[in-house]
């Protein structure tokens, strides 16, 4: 349930970013005053809907890490050494 409330706020916070956005937007002010200018009242509403999903990526803690030859050289110089990839 805490995931949940986790993700409700979450999503909370990304609408209220992309309604200041949208506020902020030097485009949408300036198109909203030519609509006005052109003798138009402006109503604007807009939608937002967000979908969420679980990810059914890699587990917590679990990545896959490719290396070039390169890379592996770098990590040896600066003895770096990465058992599970190691040779």
């Amino acid at each position: 349930m805490e995931l949940e409330e986790d993700a409700r706020k979450l999503t909370e916070q990304l609408g209220a970013a992309i309604n200041r956005a949208i506020e902020r937007s030097f485009e949408v002010a300036d198109a909203i005053e030519k609509l006005r200018e052109a003798g138009y009242e402006v109503e604007l509403q807009l939608r937002l809907d967000i979908g969420l999903r679980p990810h059914r990526g890699a587990k917590k803690g679990e990545f896959e890490l490719e290396l070039t030859d390169e890379d592996r050289r770098t990590l040896r110089q600066m003895k770096i050494r990465l058992d599970d990839l190691e040779d």
